[in-house]
């Protein structure tokens, strides 16, 4: 797609994809890339460990409310699950932070990479999904708990969502497989 861009007729787009380019290269090129591509021995490996918690964090906090919500765990009230909210969002500062590192090592070959791209395309509209099924459930949680039952709209967010994090999570690891970033 970079190259039909690049050769179309939209005013500008060649120094714009030039100047975009460059910047690419000078993050690629940069102290901090050294570092995370494990000149240091440690960037690397601590930046995938705290990316692997973050997602760890999220996906599984996610399915444990989407769990409780489908009816397993009865005894834990549906009100208290907010209390899991402010966690996830740590997970996803994690995830992001440690992303943004790992995605430093190799910013070029990340954004040509069609398997990172998909990837990258559900974490960023998983969160947006999340936000709105946190939102739902503040919203109606004590409603639901009160009936004994989630509303069937409630049991639909669910399983989109579940199903939207469990894309994210086989993404994730197909990316080093199906992709082009480990390809010698």
């Amino acid at each position: 797609m970079i190259g039909y861009l690049e050769n179309s007729a939209l005013p500008g787009w060649t120094a714009f994809s030039a100047a975009f380019w460059q910047l690419i290269g000078d993050l690629e090129n940069s102290a901090f890339s050294e570092w995370a591509r494990g000149e240091s021995l440690w960037g690397w490996p601590f930046a995938l460990t705290i990316h692997a918690f973050g997602t760890a964090i999220v996906i599984g906090l996610v399915f444990i409310i989407g769990l409780r919500l489908l009816g397993f765990f009865r005894s834990i009230p549906l009100t208290s699950l907010t209390r899991l909210f402010p966690v996830v969002w740590v997970g996803a500062v994690f995830q992001f932070l440690s992303g943004f590192t790992l995605w430093m090592t190799k910013p070029s070959k990340y954004l040509s990479d069609w398997a990172f791209v998909i990837k990258f395309s559900l974490v960023c509209s998983g969160l947006v999904v999340t936000g709105f099924y946190f939102s739902m459930l503040r919203r109606r949680s004590a409603e639901w708990d009160a009936k004994g039952a989630v509303s069937g709209r409630g049991y639909v967010f669910v399983a989109v969502t579940m199903a939207w994090w469990a894309a994210v999570l086989v993404a994730g690891r197909l990316t080093a497989y199906l992709g082009n970033l480990y390809a010698q």
